[in-house]
């Protein structure tokens, strides 16, 4: 999963120094909460409306009905499919945090059915959504209804199918480098 590189020369890393004002902010936030600052976050700076759409989009994400472990499969079947390199350090990252089944880990970064039905239907349900721009065949939404799921948690996954298009489309575009710390995940 390559980066566009190419255009990296275009988007240096911002700092809250040398953001436009409106972006000064959310990079100062971005850094409390993780102790350093993403050189992505710094890369998407350069649209301050971007950076801070996507801050409130993932917020939201997490805000959901859906466990982590739900949003982590949207979010690393969204980052596979549109071969976001560091996308994939990051959630790779965060399932292990969350002690997720390494079968489970291996299979999303290898796009393969997963070993758990229903993370297998949240995963399937993704792609045909991105499939089908949103008009879900009926049978692939009872797939996913018959493992619990909601008409809200559908479009729950949605919101996140959305948040993190944006974020691994502006990544690939910007040329975002895996940061050391998710070195060991990538």
């Amino acid at each position: 999963m390559s980066t566009t590189t190419g255009t990296a020369q275009y988007f240096p890393t911002l700092t809250p120094e040398t953001a436009p004002p409106a972006a000064r902010r959310s990079l100062e936030q971005v850094t409390r909460h993780l102790g350093h600052l993403p050189e992505a976050a710094g890369r998407l700076a350069h649209a301050p409306q971007l950076l801070d759409g996507f801050l409130k989009l993932t917020a939201l994400f997490d805000a959901t009905e859906l466990d982590p472990l739900v949003r982590e499969t949207v979010v690393l079947t969204i980052a596979t499919r549109n071969g976001c390199h560091l996308c994939v350090a990051m959630h790779t990252a965060t399932l292990t945090r969350l002690a997720a089944d390494p079968e489970l880990i291996a299979a999303l970064r290898a796009q393969q059915p997963l070993p758990d039905a229903r993370l297998e239907a949240v995963r399937c349900f993704v792609h045909s959504a991105l499939d089908h721009t949103g008009a879900v065949p009926e049978p692939d939404l009872a797939a996913l209804f018959a493992h619990g799921f909601t008409p809200r948690n559908a479009l729950e996954i949605v919101l996140g199918i959305g948040a993190y298009t944006l974020s691994t489309f502006a990544n690939r575009l910007t040329g975002a480098p895996v940061d050391p710390q998710l070195a060991p995940y990538a």
